[in-house]
């Protein structure tokens, strides 16, 4: 092998390059791309071939164009298609879940050594027995059962402070989840347990994952979290032990499984389905900063609550204090005032008829007394004789020779002897 003066490897044409494998030495070794190469033409000599298996995922979004994923109908081994113009218009008319045929030939992708399968026919062979029917009648069975009842459904708290998570061990959706909920809301405390995400030992290990964070008090949410992968692939999310599991968890659980057009069973036991792992942060924690703004707001608010309240009770003193009876008080008495003197001027009008009637009634009756009076009569010319002793004499028979007699005249009177 030759190097360049940075002592990187120089590229070597083909023609330099040993032609066989067996020719080939630690000091001159093919290149990938070369053993990818031969990997391709090897490939291109193998005839075409009718295949068979389930469609497990299927993308005809792109016109002309389709992409499945094929499973064998024994064994945990899957197949990428693909196909382009009349394969896709046929595949179309396809769903996951279809068991199929197709025509075509083996292919090798250069750049990520990958054998795949370039389809010109595609045909339904059935959809009955396949995975994807089994997983609908177990999800028929526990929907009967009610475990996915919205009634069992648990909200989840607004401020968790300690989430548990279940996960692969250095997976990427746990950094996905980690790292989210720290950005969010960074006073979170994590327990994460690790598990197998597929494969037969991932029930088993979801369950005891989910059991053991249930268990704990400490823990507020619970997130089972797997990144994307094929329909295969995320089985074990679907296992009805694992669906039972998460319909029996007292702790609020939240599945990210996936992308979002994934789908499990477990997403229908759980209490809450985010579509990917980094959707389930988002969900499971307030904003720390969206929370400040809604802090900052309600404060704005109840200052101007309260600067309006002081301002109108400002408005309504200053309005009390500005009223004449407070600036002018002896306008409260005006009113009575006047009433007063009303009062007292229509007293003095009926008092003063009351006088005039009663001395007009006096004056009558000084009048009549006058005219009864003695004097009157005496004023006549007549005279009052009277006894010693008092007595008016009507009778001058009753008058002996020598009594004592006293008589009134008008003014003055007379004291005389009877002859």
């Amino acid at each position: 092998m030759t190097w360049d003066t940075n002592n990187a490897p120089a590229r070597r044409p083909l023609d330099q390059l040993p032609r066989l494998a067996s020719e080939t030495t630690a000091q001159n070794p093919w290149p990938v791309s070369v053993l990818s190469q031969k990997f391709h033409i090897a490939v291109e000599k193998w005839p075409a071939a009718w295949i068979c298996g389930q469609i497990t995922e299927i993308n005809t979004r792109r016109a002309g164009s389709a992409y499945l994923t094929v499973r064998d109908d024994f064994e945990d081994i899957a197949i990428s298609v693909s196909g382009w113009r009349e394969f896709a218009a046929k595949a179309a008319q396809f769903r996951q879940g279809d068991r199929v045929v197709i025509h075509g030939r083996a292919d090798i992708w250069v750049k990520q050594t990958r054998l795949s399968f370039i389809g010109d026919d595609i045909r339904k062979i059935g959809s009955g027995g396949g995975l994807k029917e089994q997983i609908d009648e177990l999800r028929r069975k526990l929907k009967g059962e009610g475990l996915f009842d919205a009634d069992r459904k648990t909200p989840l708290p607004e401020f968790p402070s300690c989430i548990g998570l279940v996960c692969a061990p250095q997976a990427r959706a746990e950094g996905d989840v980690v790292t989210n909920v720290n950005l969010r809301w960074p006073t979170v405390r994590f327990k994460i347990v690790h598990a197998h995400v597929q494969g037969p030992q991932c029930p088993p290990d979801i369950v005891a994952a989910i059991r053991r964070l249930d268990a704990d008090p400490d823990v507020d949410v619970i997130i089972v979290a797997r990144g994307g992968g094929a329909f295969e692939d995320l089985i074990g999310f679907s296992d009805e032990s694992v669906v039972r599991a998460a319909a029996a968890c007292a702790t609020p659980l939240v599945s990210a499984i996936g992308h979002e057009d994934d789908w499990t069973l477990i997403d229908l036991a759980a209490d809450l389905r985010a579509s990917t792992p980094t959707d389930a942060a988002k969900r499971v924690v307030p904003d720390v900063r969206e929370q400040m703004q809604i802090v900052e707001q309600t404060i704005r608010r109840a200052r101007m609550r309260v600067e309006a309240r002081v301002e109108n009770e400002r408005r309504l003193v200053d309005g009390y204090a500005n009223r004449p009876s407070l600036t002018r008080p002896q306008t409260m008495l005006d009113p009575h005032q006047r009433l007063v003197d009303d009062a007292r001027r229509r007293m003095d009008i009926g008092l003063r008829r009351i006088v005039d009637d009663a001395s007009l009634t006096v004056e009558k009756l000084h009048a009549s007394l006058t005219a009864l009076s003695p004097q009157s009569t005496l004023d006549r010319g007549y005279a009052v004789v009277q006894t010693a002793d008092g007595h008016v004499l009507t009778d001058a028979d009753a008058v002996a020779s020598g009594d004592r007699l006293r008589l009134t005249l008008r003014h003055g009177t007379l004291d005389a002897t009877a002859d």
